[in-house]
């Protein structure tokens, strides 16, 4: 049900929306690669999946916290989805995170989707994303830290590069990055040029530049 659900879904927005133009810095090359995407609230994940060109094999990370039903209510809570302290605040604590509970998880698991776990199952993130990318295929990964109701920190979650490292021991190949910032102003996909994951450097000694240049794409700059 959920997987027919959303290829309706996909075909209703395409039709219904505004589409979202791509531009990107440099031609891409294809192969394996991972992109790296400012979250635009709820929307932004989702046109990811519907309308970026290379839908067909992108496969997002999605937090574990919003693919069962027990779990998400919680998630929807501390994941500010509504304005805390706003007049409606109240009646949407008792009914939005129930709703998303019945109607998120079923959709979510139709995607082509790598889990996200933020405990000792973290490998099991990172070793997926790796076989991922040894069919060629292509990772979202939406980095940032909310700060508020519709607004994130100007820094991004760093962890997620050590993909690099398992990569690069994998396949003997860096592991390339691509910056997206989307930008609802003017309905665009702005695809930065790639950054790549420098496997002769240590991860520390790389972390805090890799991190700056990757969040200056994501804002557009």
């Amino acid at each position: 049900m959920g997987k027919r659900f959303y290829k309706f879904a996909s075909v209703m927005i395409r039709m219904f929306s505004r589409p979202m133009k791509t531009e990107w810095e440099v031609p891409f090359e294809d192969g394996p690669c991972v992109f790296v995407v400012n979250h635009a609230g709820a929307i932004g994940p989702v046109d990811m999946c519907v309308k970026f060109p290379m839908r067909e094999k992108v496969h997002p990370w999605i937090n574990d916290g919003m693919l069962h039903r027990e779990s998400v209510p919680a998630y929807v809570r501390q994941d500010y989805w509504w304005k805390p302290g706003s007049f409606f605040a109240p009646l949407w604590n008792v009914t939005v995170p129930y709703i998303a509970a019945a109607i998120m998880p079923p959709i979510l698991r139709s995607v082509n989707y790598v889990p996200v776990y933020h405990d000792q199952r973290v490998m099991l993130t990172l070793r997926q994303s790796v076989r991922v990318l040894q069919k060629d295929e292509y990772l979202v990964v939406f980095p940032e830290q909310p700060s508020g109701w519709l607004s994130h920190h100007e820094w991004i979650n760093t962890g997620w590069l050590r993909l690099g490292e398992l990569w690069y021991r994998a396949g003997g190949r860096a592991l390339k990055l691509y910056p997206v910032h989307l930008d609802y102003k003017n309905h665009v996909f702005r695809v930065a040029a790639p950054v790549w994951y420098d496997p002769t450097r240590r991860f520390a000694d790389q972390e805090q530049e890799l991190a700056d240049k990757l969040a200056k794409g994501l804002r557009g700059e």
